[in-house]
């Protein structure tokens, strides 16, 4: 199904205004391809069909991506938000199934990939309203929806961009000692360890995490400030601005939104879908072995240990790489079941 748009604009990216499970569960089994279309090329479709030609459409992420190097640059715009149903659910899947794509390709030297968070800012007039001190850090800068909808109960809007910006500080620390692969074992990490349902979303949880990771807490610290300033944040500013479209590549309204070599992609949030749109990017030739081969196995419990637990007098370790990468569960070692979190503690049962 091709979608015209009825005005003459960049391309925008559909999205539900609300998505609930009915909706979710309903859109799900719809199958049929899909494409929006700009109005120009949507109107000469149109007249070739109406005089009677045959119209052949090829959709071919080859030509849609620009290609011109050995080095395709990408971003994600995402949220630490894991409450705010199936959307958030997908992101948080797609993070965990792509990460070890992604490590490849940053490791190898053929990607340059940056996280990006959307945030609001509050009017003034209502800065020093209930809502916006719920929702916003830094005097109503920086904001973010509250993840239940409900400011009586559970977090706050202000938690959420908190995390957003700890996690870009992750980034930030990580990419100055040249790993910043670290950040998809963070974010990862962090979901898993430290979801809103157990009530773990917090500062206390996610140094738990960056310490497990051999970053230093204080750095990331330092980066992050206080949210109680009242002045801008270098980093959130940095995002706010980067939201406005550039270019050909539009704004940055929706989440998530992935954007390829400064061209959003549109398309399913699926590892293989979104591998290929990357692959796309690289000049002919210069593709790695990773955009040649379905074979994607990487052992990471080779690398410190993944992170886990792990007895190195015993030689026990609580990190089992899968397909999907590593997970950290507390073994079975001479018959004895250990207990623990599999992360910084495993105890005979």
């Amino acid at each position: 199904v091709l979608v015209v748009d009825d005005k003459d604009e960049p391309l925008i990216t559909m999205d539900l205004l609300q998505e609930d499970d009915e909706a979710a569960k309903y859109i799900q089994n719809i199958s049929i391809p899909s494409a929006l279309i700009d109005k120009k090329f949507g109107e000469q479709l149109k007249k070739a069909v109406k005089d009677g030609e045959m119209v052949n459409v090829n959709l071919d992420w080859r030509e849609a991506v620009p290609h011109p190097d050995n080095r395709v640059e990408y971003e994600l715009w995402t949220n630490s938000n894991d409450e705010c149903g199936p959307k958030c659910d997908m992101l948080m899947h797609f993070l965990k199934e792509f990460k070890g794509a992604a490590q490849l390709l940053e490791k190898g030297g053929y990607s340059q990939f940056t996280p990006h968070y959307i945030t609001w800012y509050c009017p003034q007039a209502f800065v020093v309203s209930k809502q916006c001190k719920s929702q916003c850090i830094n005097h109503g800068r920086y904001c973010a929806p509250d993840p239940e909808q409900d400011f009586s109960t559970g977090y706050d809007g202000k938690d959420v961009v908190v995390e957003n910006l700890r996690q870009l500080c992750v980034f930030n620390v990580a990419n100055e000692i040249k790993k910043p692969w670290i950040w998809w074992d963070y974010v990862t990490d962090f979901h898993i360890r430290c979801p809103m349902k157990e009530k773990k979303y917090n500062k206390k949880c996610a140094e738990t995490v960056i310490k497990s990771l051999g970053l230093e807490v204080k750095k990331i610290d330092k980066c992050m400030g206080d949210p109680n300033d009242d002045s801008d944040h270098p980093l959130l500013k940095m995002e706010q601005d980067s939201q406005i479209g550039k270019g050909s590549r539009g704004d940055v309204t929706i989440l998530p939104t992935l954007v390829v070599n400064n061209r959003q992609y549109r398309g399913k949030l699926g590892r293989k879908a979104v591998l290929k749109a990357i692959c796309a990017g690289f000049e002919e030739t210069t593709e790695p072995n990773v955009c040649l081969s379905d074979d994607m196995e990487t052992n990471e419990c080779l690398s410190d240990n993944g992170g886990c637990w792990q007895d190195k007098a015993a030689n026990v370790t609580a990190c089992r790489d899968t397909f999907r990468g590593r997970v950290c569960e507390c073994p079975t070692f001479n018959g004895v079941q250990f207990k623990g979190d599999g992360y910084s503690n495993c105890e005979r049962n």
